[in-house]
């Protein structure tokens, strides 16, 4: 096994992992184990320094079938890692589980690999060749967005940014759902507006029906002179086509963008309906009963079949349903991502057995995450009415509460699967009680290190990095925190968690604020700049960079004055 350099690639740990991968092999080559090698060598980084950088259990997991100790595979394994360059000691706690320390000077070179990426750093392949269909956001065009789509826009947009860091080709989709009888519902209450009439039963109610019913009858007059029938249907589209596009911009406003609006009318005008049918009927798992045409998708698990086409010849919303996902299929993508509202966790098992009718495998080509509910409290008390929507928080009303960075980064920092209280007036507070506030206040300080530093004539260049230079612990911590950025991203693509990405953040503030504590970056007084100065200096850069990456893949900006 040859000796490697920690330079050489974009983690310590990716290197690490690697030679402990080639250790196994050349034991089992040798005739000295025998054992399967596993494709991935999971590290882990000890909570307690006195552990080590890197901890695995290999050992342990090869040593069942292996006839042989986990303990002695560990210290076979010890003595081939302690003969690497980057390695400065290995030891054996338990059973069998190998602690690693790796040499100072190489665990500093993270610093170099940081700053020759740039906005690069974090990215990396493991999705590489992947096609990706992320929707989120499928919403009614009857009104403005609400807090639920909210959570969406936030922790969609900065998912599928994950999965693009992560070497994977991603397509946003919002799904219109511009069909049906709330599409004749919003069509007759912008009408009445207009009219001067009461709205309908179970019509839409709030200001902006009224704003609709002004604007489509300055944009078209003679609108008022249609018959009935044919003048609800005049409003109806001409307000569906402004109420889109107000959801359009803004989206934009929050700097959330979609490749693709994707119209429900669309599936049925162009036969794609009736084409996915015909092809789940050919798959053999399409049955008729009791005059209703079925999907057996109890041979997949699902608790009961279900109806494509009802008796009296109506299609279901399922059977849109089919069709949108063959669609997408048959466009190329290896993965759908549906991100669903919390009312539709019926909808996880009827996907997925609907893959599987499909000839699809419901584990790998469909994943649905279902968002659980957001509540806004103000001055102690929950927030439930909207100036211009009248019975539901918009992200218009959220944004102009907390503003855009403050609600992506909190709606982000959440797992969906969870409920969440957004607090405005935590959210205003320039503290470190308010997380986004926390992690962007790190960045603008380093901002503000490196114009002294600049002031001060201390050099940053990478010429002037000496990484043996970055033995005190609380350098450590941080070059080991910043090593640690491109396996989140990582995890937080292949789980599905863009939240990891946040938490990760604010973990890694904690440790520049205590490093900057300990650590003086700047001469002081009429002290002359010297190279511990310019390593530590290097070190803030490679910091600022890794914090501006984060936030990037959050959607989320990173100021450098506060």
């Amino acid at each position: 096994m040859r000796n490697g350099s920690l330079a050489q690639v974009s983690s310590n740990s990716d290197l690490l992992a690697a030679q402990i991968r080639a250790a196994l092999t050349d034991l089992v080559a040798s005739g000295e184990l025998n054992c399967a090698v596993p494709a991935q060598i999971t590290l882990e980084r000890p909570k307690n320094r006195d552990h080590g950088d890197y901890a695995s259990s290999i050992a342990l997991q090869v040593a069942n079938g292996s006839g042989l100790p986990a303990r002695q595979i560990a210290e076979m394994l010890k003595g081939r890692l302690e003969s690497l360059d980057a390695v400065e000691s290995v030891d054996i706690a338990g059973p069998g589980f190998i602690n690693v320390t790796l040499n100072k000077a190489n665990a500093a070179e993270v610093v170099r690999q940081i700053v020759n990426a740039g906005e690069k750093f974090g990215c990396g392949s493991a999705l590489a060749g992947v096609n990706i269909n992320l929707e989120f956001i499928s919403a009614n065009p009857t009104g403005p967005l609400h807090l639920g789509h909210t959570r969406w826009a936030a922790v969609g947009d900065a998912l599928g940014r994950v999965l693009s860091a992560a070497g994977a080709s991603v397509t946003r989709e919002f799904y219109i759902n511009d069909r049906g009888n709330q599409m004749d519902l919003f069509g007759a209450s912008v009408q009445a507006a207009a009219l001067g009439n009461a709205i309908p039963e179970n019509g839409y109610q709030g200001a902006y029906i009224n704003d609709l019913a002004e604007f489509v009858v300055s944009e078209d007059p003679k609108i008022l002179t249609l018959p009935h029938d044919e003048q609800m249907v005049a409003f109806r589209e001409l307000a569906y086509k402004a109420q889109l596009e107000q959801q359009q911009k803004v989206l934009d406003d929050f700097g959330t963008h979609f490749d693709v609006w994707f119209s429900e009318r669309s599936l049925h005008d162009s036969g794609a309906v009736e084409h996915g049918l015909e092809k789940l009927r050919t798959q053999g798992h399409v049955f008729e009963q009791d005059g209703a045409t079925w999907l057996r998708t109890t041979d997949f698990g699902d608790d009961k079949d279900r109806v494509l086409i009802k008796s009296g010849g109506e299609l279901t919303y399922f059977a849109t349903d089919t069709a949108y996902y063959i669609n997408k299929r048959e466009r190329g993508f290896d993965i759908c991502i549906y991100m669903l509202g919390a009312d539709h966790h019926g909808y996880v098992n009827r996907l997925k057995t609907l893959a599987a009718c499909e000839g699809d495998d419901p584990e790998y080509n469909i994943h649905v995450l279902i968002g659980q509910l957001v509540k806004i409290i103000e001055g102690g008390e929950e927030v439930k009415l909207s100036k211009r929507a009248g019975t539901i928080i918009t992200l218009e009303d959220l944004v102009e509460k907390v503003g855009v960075d403050a609600a992506r980064y909190t709606l982000t920092r959440y797992p969906v699967d969870t409920p969440m209280v957004l607090d405005v007036d935590v959210l205003k507070k320039r503290t470190n009680d308010n997380p986004v506030y926390y992690v962007q206040y790190a960045h603008a300080r380093i901002s503000g290190v490196l114009r002294n530093a600049i002031d001060l004539k201390v050099p940053f260049a990478l010429a002037d990095f000496d990484p043996a230079l970055l033995t005190h612990d609380r350098e450590s911590d941080l070059l080991g925190a910043l090593a640690e950025f491109p396996r989140v991203v990582q995890g937080a693509a292949e789980l599905r968690e863009p939240h990891r990405i946040a938490r990760y953040l604010e973990e890694l503030a904690g440790v520049y604020h205590r490093f900057y504590s300990d650590c003086r970056v700047l001469p002081m007084g009429d002290e002359p700049a010297a190279p511990i100065h310019s390593a530590r200096a290097n070190l803030c850069a490679a910091t600022r960079q890794v914090i501006s990456n984060g936030l990037s893949l959050l959607g989320v900006s990173a100021p450098e004055r506060m």
